[in-house]
């Protein structure tokens, strides 16, 4: 039997949790490629939120216009249509913001405004909708411990700080964005913070979770084991 053959029967719902810039979204891409599923980083909903709210002036600590906000927002999630090293298309009320998103000042607001009930509860009833369909790899923060539960496999991905402040410097850099690393590792060090310690869905870890640490690790081997467990998971089915 072949460990790598993952066309028998996997998993329909995988979940992929862990800190910012751990690798959850490059390696659920790869993941969800290679299982022909789609791959839908919740983060990004959040990002739209919070960057429509800037753009509308909002301020961050309106917790209730935020909130309004993210109860009528329009937000999907679609296969990249442009060769600019976008994963997906992310369209707010049908136009693409793909990289708006990933702006500096989204950076430093997206967990306040990500750690309000209301706008958590607004996206989780999207991405429930979403997930029902099946064939999924879902991204996130708190999707193994409370938007899916009960989904077919958990996987938190982690790795340290300086490691993952580097990728985040290296990611901005590349998009041409002025930015120093101490100033990434001062923003990932607040957002983790505030990811961990916020009283509604806070990031940590599922209980049957399996916990893959990205330090020295290539984007090939975290997908390797995934897929390793994957073909061990279907073998005991069998």
């Amino acid at each position: 039997m072949e460990t790598n053959d993952l066309t028998a029967r996997p998993p329909q719902i995988i979940a992929i949790d862990g800190p910012a810039a751990s690798g959850k979204t490059t390696v659920g891409v790869e993941l969800a490629k290679e299982l022909g599923f789609l791959c839908l980083d919740t983060g990004i909903m959040y990002r739209a939120t919070t960057w429509q709210a800037l753009t509308d002036g909002l301020d961050p600590e309106d917790e209730a216009a935020i909130t309004r906000l993210a109860e009528s927002i329009e937000i999907d999630v679609l296969p990249g249509s442009v060769d600019d090293g976008r994963a997906f298309d992310v369209l707010i009320n049908h136009q693409d913001h793909t990289w708006d998103i990933r702006k500096p000042d989204v950076n430093q607001h997206v967990s306040l405004i990500s750690s309000y009930p209301g706008v958590r509860n607004a996206m989780t009833l999207q991405q429930r909708k979403i997930a029902a369909r099946g064939k999924i790899v879902m991204l996130g923060r708190d999707i193994g411990t409370v938007v899916l539960p009960d989904a077919d496999l958990k996987i938190y991905l982690d790795a340290s700080l300086r490691v993952r402040a580097k990728r985040r410097y290296e990611e901005e850099k590349a998009r041409g964005n002025a930015i120093t690393y101490q100033s990434v590792v001062v923003s990932l060090r607040r957002r983790d913070k505030i990811d961990s310690s916020r009283k509604f869905a806070p990031l940590k870890i599922a209980d049957d979770a399996l916990v893959i640490n990205t330090d020295a690790l290539s984007v090939v081997q975290v997908v390797e084991k995934i897929k390793a467990l994957i073909a061990a998971r279907k073998s005991s089915l069998e």
